[in-house]
């Protein structure tokens, strides 16, 4: 991080994540040197906590937003606002749905998975909590129209009309705020919803009305009505009230002086405007941004597989990068709502700094979370009122971080509250000593990171020993060494810039728009009608690149510049579950049977990755499920930056700060803190040792080392290593 005077540098791309803890803005010069800030989340007003951010990393440079505002190419935004929204259903209801005559209840019903996905482990493993979510539109507020339409598309009852009028008006007596449609086979024919909508904006006019109707063939037509209706209903719930809040941040941004695009990161990769008309797709864009940093540095360090791990104050996020590439997921659960938004795939747990902790009184055991202080960070913060301790509290108990240095020193932390509050409410109870009991919270904590990197690496069949693992986020630096523990990776990674990680990567993501369509083409195992599939493919392939072009047209960007991209789902014939093939190798507009044919190699190649090789199929022949266009027009990245090394091993004198007692397995160490700004390149900390930069602290426990490369990345190694 630069700490020169503002005359030597000049801004020219923001990025934020905006979590529930903190806002991390992550801002890269003309040289491509960077700055990290860090303030924290401002829920009422997003827009405080990101000029906050902003001003705290500018005024490394000796500058601030307003003054660098016009130097700006951009500035791109990812954030949490949406999901917290939707899981503490704090979103707006008075939404209307009309569906096809006896499906009314499929949102309430849902799926069996709703009743357990994104619960904690111990409530899925003992079936303790296993209840279905409350639906977000009660029962009154949906109605069936007759109508068919088959799976082919084809038209098989006419609808009626007169149950269409006799909806739409009882919804709007009810004063519902959008009308979502969604029929069971709209994504092959959508003929039927149109004429819903055509026939609603004629009542519409007659009352004078402007309540909105949505169509689920126009979101997203993709197969699967429960998820499709469900993704129509958080769009409205909990999504179109952030957009508010997104214009509330451009605008201050604007009146500040930026006259450049204000773009939110998406769940598939690429960013979009805010005045996109689906915004769905951006409500998991915060814990996902680091995917995109991480999958940037397996492309700049030619690193092949890499576990990307993020510790922020509400959750533990988790996700693999495979042979330099992450796996898009459709079936993501969303505060165990289904949907069908193509989300990159993350685990995530409720275990973050801020979690609070509690002694279950019928098993005398600590529980942790899932709830979380947030901002409010814990008792030890003398400027919050949270009574209840967290794990930030038990880390400054334990001495790892700095009490007159967190965030920069604009938190302060009082050392002997965490002490009082861990023994009174967790100590006393188990006859423990208070640190004993502050080292067993990490180390429960810790185990729980560690399981679940475990259970997904070995869950896809490998090993943690064919992959680097990337820690980042406020939290990742301090407990990277206690998850990594009982794994062996091949070499753990902590950037430099590790606290705005998922900044980063939301500044690694080019403008983007993706659109998805279902299809269902069964191509031969002989593959005689490969040149049929071939041309129907082409056909879908151009509508989809349309509404991308479209989409950039409206956002003012030339479509001219635009790179299509398209892939494809497919299975082999009578699977349950596809798999997403890149095919833009192969598409010069348009394909042939000879280009199928790569496909299906491809696919067969992708399929022995996940899956085993023996279980394939292609006698059965393929079928081509969904066909994937995306648009793409490349923006400014940041890079990595590059320094000499220097031929001494330990840092420089200026460096060290002081020492302080630390806390590690049974023993209290001096441990020298380094300060983490001036540590230069080639530098290696010896444990006991801590590193403190404003935003965060990396914890080299005692018989461990950290080496800083000349990309400001340390290496950190067990005392085996």
């Amino acid at each position: 991080m630069s700490t020169e005077d503002q005359s030597e540098h000049e801004p020219r791309l923001l990025a934020l994540d905006t979590g529930g803890t903190m806002t991390d803005s992550f801002i890269v010069d003309e040289e491509a040197n960077y700055t990290v800030g860090k303030a924290q989340t401002t829920p009422d007003d997003e827009s405080v906590g990101v000029k906050n951010s902003f001003d705290n990393g500018l005024g490394y440079w000796g500058t601030s937003f307003s003054e660098s505002a016009a130097s700006l190419d951009g500035v791109v935004y990812a954030g949490t606002a949406m999901l917290n929204r939707l899981l503490e259903r704090e979103g707006e209801g008075d939404i209307g749905v009309i569906t096809t005559a006896g499906f009314e209840d499929h949102h309430r019903m849902g799926r069996g998975i709703a009743s357990w996905a994104d619960l904690s482990y111990a409530g899925r493993l003992h079936a303790r909590e296993h209840e279905h979510p409350e639906p977000l539109v009660p029962r009154e507020n949906i109605k069936g129209v007759r109508e068919r339409v088959n799976m082919l598309g084809v038209p098989i009852i006419s609808i009626y009309e007169d149950e269409i009028r006799e909806a739409v008006h009882d919804l709007l007596d009810r004063d519902v705020r959008v009308i979502a449609v969604c029929t069971i086979f709209s994504y092959a024919n959508q003929e039927h919803e149109q004429k819903i909508k055509e026939i609603a904006e004629e009542i519409k006019d007659e009352r004078n009305d402007d309540t909105p109707v949505w169509l689920s063939s126009e979101q997203n037509p993709v197969r699967g009505e429960t998820p499709r209706l469900n993704t129509l209903i958080l769009e409205a719930y909990a999504v179109e009230p952030s957009r508010e809040q997104l214009y509330n941040i451009e605008d201050t941004l604007q009146e500040e002086g930026l006259d450049s695009p204000f773009r939110v990161l998406t769940s598939s990769g690429g960013t979009i405007a805010p005045d996109h008309d689906w915004l769905a797709e951006t409500m998991l864009s915060g814990p996902i941004g680091g995917v995109f940093g991480g999958e940037f540095m397996t492309d700049k360090l030619g690193i092949d597989n890499l576990v990307c791990s993020d510790v922020g104050g509400t959750s533990f996020d988790v996700a693999l990068i495979t042979e330099g590439h992450y796996p898009t997921r459709w079936d993501q659960t969303l505060a165990q709502i289904p949907t069908n938004i193509p989300m990159t795939a993350l685990d995530s747990i409720g275990s973050g700094t801020g979690s609070y902790l509690r002694v279950d009184r019928a098993s005398d055991r600590i529980e942790v979370g899932p709830d979380s202080a947030g901002y409010l960070v814990g008792v030890a913060n003398e400027d919050a009122d949270v009574e209840t301790p967290t794990v930030t509290d038990c880390t400054a108990l334990l001495g790892y971080i700095n009490p007159d240095f967190f965030l920069g020193g604009d938190i302060p932390i009082d050392v002997d509250a965490a002490r009082e509050a861990i023994d009174e409410q967790l100590a006393s109870n188990l006859g423990e000593d208070p640190v004993e009991t502050a080292r067993g919270v990490l180390n429960i904590v810790e185990r729980d990171m560690a399981n679940e990197l475990r259970s997904m690496v070995h869950g896809l069949g490998y090993s943690p020993e064919n992959y680097n693992l990337i820690s980042y986020g406020g939290g990742g630096p301090l407990h990277a060494a206690g998850y990594t523990k009982p794994l062996n990776f091949k070499d753990i990674l902590v950037p430099d810039w590790a606290a705005a990680f998922s900044a980063f990567g939301t500044a690694c993501a080019d403008s983007a728009y993706r659109y998805d369509q279902s299809v269902d083409v069964i191509l031969q195992p002989d593959f005689s009608n490969a040149d049929d599939v071939a041309d129907t493919l082409t056909g879908v392939f151009h509508k989809v690149r349309e509404k991308a072009a479209d989409a950039f047209e409206r956002d003012g960007i030339d479509s001219d510049v635009m790179e299509f991209r398209p892939a494809i789902r497919a299975q082999y014939t009578g699977m349950l579950d596809d798999l997403e093939v890149q095919i833009e190798d192969f598409w010069d507009g348009g394909l042939d049977g000879e280009d199928i044919e790569q496909v299906i190699e491809r696919f067969e190649d992708e399929f022995g990755r996940v899956f085993q090789r023996a279980a394939r199929s292609p006698e059965n022949g393929y079928q081509f499920t969904v066909a994937i266009g995306t648009g793409v027009a490349p923006s400014t990245k940041p890079e990595l930056p590059d320094e000499e090394p220097v031929s001494a091993d330990t840092p420089p004198e200026q460096a060290h700060k002081n020492e302080r007692a630390i806390y590690w397995e049974g023993d209290w160490h001096d441990a020298d803190i380094w300060n983490m700004n001036h540590i230069q390149a080639g530098n290696v900390i010896e444990g006991p040792a801590v590193t403190e930069a404003p935003a965060t602290t990396m914890l080299v426990p005692p018989g461990w080392e950290a080496s800083l490369d000349n990309n400001r990345i340390y290496h950190l190694s067990p005392p085996d290593q």
